[in-house]
């Protein structure tokens, strides 16, 4: 009989940060462009260049840090990781081993049901990006008979950050909500575009199974290679289902570093997982040990924006939102500014969100102007809810409004006022017109009274009708039905 098994996965995150210019030098940090144009002595690794850290880089760190709950060691160094690879010019990389810039932290995330999870970080810390190969084979007509692989040092020594998790998640569908967590947190941070199209943000999986119910940690593989959140997840589950094959099967899993082929949707064995003695750290002599100013870290805390985690909170559960109307906001973060400052003057969220999810968002899909630079201004929104919250004009009119308000008709107050736009809510008003509609429509109270009570909603729409639409919905629908069973 099998067993039943647990995955357990940890996330390493490589992520390219935002700055002007690289980690240790003044060449621009850039995407794309020609070939080995972004380069200098020091970012080649030329003889006797020397670096020079990033301070915007090491600030955008320690914000990551901070927006996650990390401990921001008083110091931190730089180290030399050795390793050989092609693309990179020096056969080391300056990074971080033993003192890393950040310690700790939590990373929350939530699922499609909105349950809230967590996952602890190991550490956050700096490193620089390698160069770019791109490997090419024969019959190409450039290099007959033989293949090759060309070399792009552009990217290389661009400021990378990397987020290590700790082993805590335990579904491949966990592994991607922690990853879109902590992509809506870089982004709130302006840290990184986390492109994954564009390599600012990559991830590896560790992953491993054991018995359900035990403590102890099984034989992980390292998952590369992959290329968006789909493959994170499909690629996940397949290591998982492999090594639980393999383990049922009487089996062992190796330690390895395995690739993702999109195509087939398996993982295949690249190479031997390397261990932190295999990369011979050691303080990298050329650059000093950074002290981090206790001022600094307080100033950058009082000053990070509203994180993705506050506001589904507050949107889902102080605000009632549905979790995908949390979502669709926080993942248009000035959409989800506007939103606040309107339900900061409305006090009525869920109006507001109809509003600006539905008819404006329409509207800004339409003509290609954001919801914020549109001329439909927090005031005036905040107006309009109140005008419906009040009934002193119905859904029908307030999407009237907003359409003249977004051609730049002004304040919605004022168009009520100036055409006599407001509800009708008056009983003897409403039920004049409702008089009206049923001696006009003889044939269809006949057919009513017959049992066909579907016209209901016609007779209502011609009340609507002939108030031009200021009839109060409800009160129509009230005095129609009361009027036919009379």
């Amino acid at each position: 009989m099998n067993r039943a098994w647990e995955p357990v996965i940890g996330i390493e995150c490589h992520v390219e940060l935002k700055t002007a210019t690289k980690m240790f030098c003044g060449c621009r940090n850039e995407f794309g462009g020609e070939p080995n144009t972004k380069t200098c002595p020091v970012c080649l690794g030329m003889p006797g260049a020397l670096p020079v850290p990033n301070a915007k880089a090491i600030e955008q760190i320690v914000r990551t840090g901070l927006a996650f709950g990390a401990e921001i060691p008083a110091f931190s160094k730089f180290d030399r990781k050795n390793y050989f690879y092609p693309d990179m010019p020096k056969d080391y990389q300056i990074s971080q081993y033993d003192m890393p810039l950040t310690v700790g932290g939590i990373v929350k995330y939530w699922l499609e049901d909105g349950t809230m999870k967590q996952c602890r970080l190991t550490r956050i810390h700096l490193e620089e990006d390698t160069g770019k190969s791109t490997h090419a084979g024969s019959g190409d007509g450039r290099i007959a008979g033989s293949s090759y692989s060309l070399l792009d040092f552009n990217r290389a020594g661009v400021p990378l950050m990397e987020c290590v998790s700790e082993p805590e998640l335990h579904s491949a569908r966990d592994a991607v909500a922690y990853l879109e967590s902590l992509r809506r947190t870089l982004l709130a941070l302006e840290v990184s575009d986390v492109k994954m199209e564009e390599g600012s943000l990559r991830c590896d999986a560790n992953v491993s199974v054991r018995v359900a119910g035990t403590t102890e940690l099984g034989t992980k593989s390292e998952i590369k290679n992959m290329n968006s959140f789909r493959s994170v997840e499909r690629a996940i589950a397949s290591e998982i289902a492999r090594q639980i094959e393999v383990l049922d099967s009487g089996g062992r899993v190796v330690q390895e570093t395995r690739g993702w082929d999109e195509l087939h949707g398996v993982t295949h064995p690249m190479r031997s997982k390397e261990e932190a003695h295999d990369y011979r750290y050691f303080p990298d002599p050329d650059l000093v040990p950074l002290a981090i100013a206790r001022n600094d870290v307080e100033r950058w805390k009082e000053k990070l924006p509203t994180l993705p985690c506050e506001r589904f909170e507050r949107y889902t559960g102080e605000y009632g939102l549905s979790v995908n109307a949390a979502a669709q906001l926080i993942d248009n973060i000035p959409l989800a500014r506007y939103f606040d400052e309107v339900v900061a003057r409305s006090e009525n969220p869920q109006q507001s969100s109809n509003f600006v999810l539905g008819e404006l968002s329409r509207l800004a899909n339409e003509t290609g102007v954001a919801v914020g630079d549109s001329n439909v201004t927090v005031e005036h929104l905040a107006e309009l809810v109140a005008l419906v919250q009040s009934k002193r004009i119905n859904s029908k009119i307030a999407k009237e409004l907003l359409a003249r308000m977004w051609e730049g008709g002004g304040s919605p107050n004022a168009i009520v006022e100036r055409e006599g736009l407001a509800q009708t809510s008056d009983p003897s008003a409403v039920e004049r017109f409702v008089d009206e509609v049923l001696a006009a429509n003889a044939a269809v109270v006949a057919d009513y009274k017959a049992g066909k009570t579907n016209v209901l909603g016609f007779l209502v729409g011609q009340v609507m009708k002939a108030s031009r639409g200021k009839a109060d919905p409800a009160l129509a629908n009230e005095l129609v039905k009361k009027k036919l069973s009379s």
